[in-house]
């Protein structure tokens, strides 16, 4: 039987998120996905006018050609991906995954090969540059027992989430975007972190359900050299299919010098090593999320969640640049909220956000409590 979410979210997609106009192309790919969303999405794309390409990716399929996969190989692969990018005004990645460590026995070395010359060429200088796009997760078996919740409780958590009034929350944004293009100086207090950078002159950008879904961040980036200070993180991180918790980074004039994660260290030094960038900040973002508490260990979800941030190792994004250049882009998550150990984040000297919770009068429209009204 259809599920009529998925026309719902199918919707949000194509209206509000990629807004598809007649005449458009839009790429739609889908890993690990049921054809039933797909065929949803198209059928709204089409419905609009557009004109949907698709492509079916799987997990399990991939692995093993991260694995083999020479570099002329890879290159090749790469250049047709571009190609069909090129095509596309518009695109549509819904990612699901049966196994969230599927990847984890890919080399470091591997990994490089399909970032340089397929992630990187086809993704971040095409799909995030020239293209409308949107990108999400299917919820699966996998990501409920990832929140500890049954297959059906994540469905409706998923669906409520996703499909959530984010124009009201773009509007409650505004405010935020407001006081980080006048602010210079962040500091941010918790348990082990203690860190302090400049934002002058970098934009900020709002995030309302046009690039991710489920979506919820204002964010901005470092000026390059800025960072000092140390940062301890509470949620856990995938990268490479590898599960990380604790990771503690301490800056130099804007360059991680130290980086622990229990016995997962060396891994973690190994991936801040793919190149120069990859030990500098790309990306500063405040979590608003209301329907969003606890991590998932998706971060999709997770850097989105009310009261948090993320502190991101890699590539600067284009709308706030800070010439920050990397194969690697890493959100990592740190949680403020009273249930997680609490924390202060100050503009300028001026205490913003106490405990995860907005403590300015023109910043109340963001609290859980306002925005989920």
């Amino acid at each position: 039987m259809h599920d009529p979410r998925l026309d719902r979210l199918a919707e949000v997609l194509t209206c509000h998120s990629t807004e598809l106009q007649p005449g458009e192309t839009v790429l739609i790919e889908a890993f690990d996905v049921p054809d039933e969303l797909v065929v949803s999405i198209m059928r709204a794309a089409s419905a609009r006018g557009a004109r949907p390409m698709v492509s079916l990716k799987h997990n399990r399929v991939l692995r093993e050609l991260y694995m083999s996969a020479e570099e002329p190989q890879m290159a090749m692969i790469g250049d047709i991906e571009k190609y069909r990018m090129e095509k596309a005004d518009a695109y549509i990645g819904v990612r699901g995954t049966l196994n969230v460590t599927e990847l984890s026995d890919v080399s470091n070395e591997q990994m490089s090969l399909y970032k340089k010359h397929w992630w990187h060429p086809v993704h971040t200088e095409i799909r995030v540059r020239e293209t409308k796009w949107v990108v999400l997760r299917y919820p699966t078996p996998s990501m409920a027992q990832q929140a500890s919740m049954s297959t059906e409780a994540f469905e409706d958590f998923y669906f409520q989430v996703c499909t959530m009034d984010y124009e009201k929350m773009s509007n409650a944004m505004a405010p935020l975007v407001e006081l980080l293009d006048r602010t210079d100086e962040v500091r941010i207090v918790g348990s082990g972190t203690d860190l302090r950078f400049s934002i002058a002159g970098i934009p900020t950008v709002s995030c309302g359900g046009d690039r991710n879904i489920p979506d919820g961040e204002v964010f901005t980036s470092p000026v390059k050299d800025s960072v000092s200070g140390t940062i301890s993180f509470n949620a856990k991180t995938i990268n490479q299919g590898i599960t990380f918790e604790n990771i503690t980074l301490s800056f130099e004039a804007g360059k991680i010098v130290e980086a622990s994660a229990g016995d997962k260290t060396e891994a973690l030094n190994s991936i801040l090593d793919t190149d120069e960038g990859a030990r500098y900040i790309g990306e500063f973002a405040i979590g608003c999320n209301p329907y969003i508490t606890e991590p998932l260990l998706d971060p999709l979800f997770d850097e989105k969640i009310a009261g948090s941030f993320h502190f991101t190792p890699g590539n600067a994004y284009d709308e706030a640049d800070n010439s920050n250049r990397s194969q690697v882009h890493w959100d990592m998550v740190m949680l403020q909220d009273e249930g997680h150990g609490g924390g202060e984040m100050f503009f300028d000297g001026v205490l913003v956000r106490q405990d995860g919770i907005f403590v300015l009068d023109e910043l109340a429209g963001l609290n859980p409590e306002t925005v989920m009204s």
